[in-house]
């Protein structure tokens, strides 16, 4: 059961992240990245919304939503809870370290990898 919760969100967090970043990046902004920024900093703030709300509930929805919905909605979620989390237990030289990382390897490994992509 929990797999299917799980998938469900995940199925509809993906589309509404497409249609969230489509909708902005026409209506709202000429910048594609500022409708991913858009959807990533909404992401951030329903899954802080969530983990203060229902912090010690395991529940369905938690799966559905916060892992499954939120988890496809966008990635950044998980990367602030687990950032505040380390700023919550005062692990500050932790946590600057994991954004310094997160940024600095994520946008190296596009890069690899568009590299290696556009290789003829």
């Amino acid at each position: 059961m929990n797999i299917i919760l799980v998938g469900l969100g995940g199925a509809l967090g993906a589309i509404a992240r497409y249609s969230i970043t489509e909708l902005a990046s026409k209506y709202i902004y000429t910048s594609s990245y500022l409708g991913t920024l858009t959807v990533n900093i909404l992401g951030c703030l329903l899954v802080g919304l969530a983990f203060g709300l229902y912090a010690d509930i395991k529940s369905d929805v938690q799966l559905f939503f916060v892992v499954g919905f939120l988890g496809s909605f966008t990635t950044m979620s998980a990367f602030s809870t687990q950032t505040m989390e380390l700023i919550n237990n005062y692990n500050f030289g932790e946590a600057t370290l994991y954004i310094l990382m997160t940024i600095g390897f994520t946008i190296l490994a596009t890069y690899i990898g568009l590299s290696i992509g556009t290789l003829k």
